[in-house]
């Protein structure tokens, strides 16, 4: 399969060559799940906890006699049992962060971007950079290349006037090549690569 290299001004300048054995199988909806809630679940902040018996206030004092006085033993008002007591196994902070085999995060990776060829919302440019730091600058040239919404724009290495350029456009994230995930292709409507992306992912992904 090839694909049509352009320029920013949306003229076509050349082609690039995908192969099919990396981008032309069968979509694999599983692992791409399993990238998102790996990484969905990697962002949660885990700072949610309820007081224990230890931490709860109240007297340590013992409520009335051990014994004598007909009612039930107790030793403590913040006893789990009462109203206002600790709570027993209750969330503590923790992390939610876990680790996939690297082969499935390709996986996933390489079945998010097939997907996004598939339906022709892959858009492979010559280049990303920007003279200068201009956020109009950017949405003209994303308005160029016929691009709304949300999209991830990808690179080998990440220009950093265009980075800070489509920073303030909502939806619009540059990342290098190396740093893609499944998630932010999913997330994204159209993508668009270098040339140079485009390859160094086929590489990697093959």
């Amino acid at each position: 399969m090839q694909l049509d290299v352009v320029n920013s001004e949306n003229e076509k300048v050349g082609a690039v060559e995908v192969k099919d054995d990396v981008f032309g199988g069968r979509v694999n909806t599983d692992l791409m799940w399993e990238s998102v809630v790996r990484a969905n679940a990697a962002e949660r902040r885990g700072t949610h906890m309820t007081k224990n018996r230890a931490l709860v206030s109240g007297s340590g004092k013992k409520p009335w006699r051990q014994k004598g006085t007909g009612r039930a033993r107790v030793g403590s008002i913040r006893n789990p049992l009462w109203r206002h007591g600790g709570t027993v196994f209750g969330p503590q902070p923790r992390s939610y962060a876990y680790s996939l085999p690297k082969k499935v995060e390709l996986g996933a990776l390489r079945a998010a971007l097939a997907a996004k060829l598939h339906a022709g919302n892959v858009v492979v440019v010559d280049e990303l950079s920007a003279a200068e730091i201009k956020t109009k600058a950017a949405a003209e040239l994303l308005k160029r290349l016929g691009v709304t919404g949300k999209a991830v724009l990808v690179d080998v290495a990440v220009d950093e006037n265009l980075s800070r350029s489509v920073r303030n456009l909502p939806g619009i994230s540059f990342v290098a090549s190396g740093r893609l995930t499944a998630r932010s292709v999913i997330d994204a409507g159209r993508v668009v690569a270098t040339k140079s992306a485009l390859e160094k992912l086929q590489e990697t992904l093959g």
